[in-house]
């Protein structure tokens, strides 16, 4: 009976200090989430280059960084998202930085959902005036994206 009540109390502990730690926060010493920064806050930026195969060749696969900067070196060379369905949650912010050459970004499954909309599609080209910067978040089976 010691002994249960003594391994009853240690889960107890155990429990209040595991929900006393739940939240993180840099440079504030009240964290009001679970990650609680007050700061600036720097991201992985890449860059990847095209692959020059336009839209019939294979994609260069975006699959590190954050804030990924494209460079297509052939009209609607692609650049293809990961599987939405591996990496719930994942942003992206993608940028084509050429001006005159469009990129078509993909999707290794699912489809791109404009952010309002319940139509969806295989591809979308980032040119200027169209779409030069989106970001894309990935909800567990598709992407959605915001320019």
């Amino acid at each position: 009976m010691k002994y249960l009540k003594q391994s009853l109390l240690l889960v107890f502990f155990c429990c209040c200090f595991q929900s006393n730690c739940a939240q993180v926060g840099i440079n504030t010493n009240n964290p009001q989430s679970t990650l609680d920064v007050n700061g600036n806050l720097s991201v992985k930026v890449v860059n990847l280059v095209g692959n020059g195969s336009g839209s019939g060749g294979s994609a260069v696969l975006i699959d590190d960084g954050v804030y990924i900067s494209i460079s297509p070196t052939a009209t609607d060379d692609k650049f293809q998202l990961p599987n939405p369905i591996l990496f719930p949650g994942r942003t992206y912010v993608i940028r084509n930085i050429q001006n005159s050459v469009t990129a078509q970004l993909t999707t290794a499954v699912g489809l791109l959902f404009p952010k309002n909309s319940t139509v969806g599609s295989a591809q979308i080209y980032m040119y200027e005036g169209n779409l030069r910067t989106v970001t894309v978040i990935s909800d567990g089976i598709n992407w959605t994206y915001i320019n």
